[in-house]
């Protein structure tokens, strides 16, 4: 290989790094949780987060919970995670610590479509991320959280099945969920509750054409954003799920975006849960 091609390669490799948000407590999750905070407090609660998504009702996705996040600087930050049993959750390995920021602890807040109010809520600081987690590329974007007191399941709160085998899901519709933005240019004060979002998987190939080898890796799994449709700042760690009722699995775990912003149409990056359920399922 000669010196043009390696110059070549580093490029393109440090340019798929920049091409997603890997910084995420400083440029998202921080800035999320004033505004959330701010939205419930004018009690205004009439609009949805995640981009070109719809208001999720209480009880219809009982397996999401909220994450804020404590960092060890005092500030706030914001994520969303995924109840596996009862006392395990599912989040993104960034939600506890980037290149800039570590958590010192998160309040989780399970049964409810408000962050700051209502549902059931415990402290932990009982994260374990995988050990092949990277903050740069985001690569094993994934962390296990464990309550200290198990919860009681009810209507409102309840697990998910983890995905397993070989299915690649390339081409299925499958459904976000989080209290994330619903725009890049959504301001403060903009309304405020839980939504949900259906996107079509994509496959790997065809994402990493946007952000490169480095980023997707056989543990990613993508979705296209057409049509304004995406998981946005704010909704890492969460969960992208197919099925129905019982029959509902979790798929993914909301990991990147876009460094130029969630709604124009690059795809959304997230950590294939089939790749890792065997990780998973050792923890829970």
């Amino acid at each position: 290989m000669n010196f043009l091609l390696v110059t070549v390669v580093l490029i393109l490799a440090v340019s798929a790094e920049e091409s997603i948000r890997n910084d995420y407590h400083e440029t998202v999750g921080i800035p999320m949780a004033a505004r959330i905070r701010e939205a419930e407090a004018a009690l205004d609660f009439d609009g949805s987060r995640i981009s070109g998504g719809q208001v999720a009702a209480l009880g219809t996705f009982p397996y999401f919970a909220g994450l804020l996040i404590m960092l060890l600087n005092g500030r706030q930050s914001v994520c969303g995670s995924t109840i596996v049993s009862r006392t395990k959750l599912v989040t993104a390995a960034h939600c506890w610590r980037t290149d800039r920021h570590f958590a010192h602890h998160f309040v989780v807040v399970m049964g409810s479509v408000r962050l700051f109010s209502g549902g059931v809520r415990q402290n932990t600081n009982r994260v374990e991320m995988h050990a092949d987690y990277n903050s740069i590329n985001l690569n094993y974007d994934i962390a296990i959280i464990t309550l200290i007191n198990p919860v009681t399941f009810n209507n409102n709160i309840g697990s998910i099945n983890i995905a397993s085998g070989s299915n690649n899901f390339n081409g299925v519709w499958a459904s976000a969920v989080g209290f994330g933005m619903t725009s890049d240019s959504a301001s403060i004060g903009t309304n405020q509750v839980l939504s949900h979002v259906n996107m079509q998987v994509i496959a790997n190939n065809v994402c990493a054409q946007v952000y490169g080898s480095n980023v997707v890796i056989d543990s990613t799994l993508c979705v296209a954003t057409t049509g304004g449709k995406s998981t946005c700042g704010g909704d890492s760690g969460g969960p992208l799920t197919v099925g129905t009722g019982n029959n509902r699995q979790l798929i993914g775990v909301t990991s990147f975006s876009h460094i130029n912003g969630c709604t124009r149409g690059h795809p959304a990056g997230f950590v294939r849960v089939t790749a890792l359920a065997s990780w998973i399922n050792a923890r829970i």
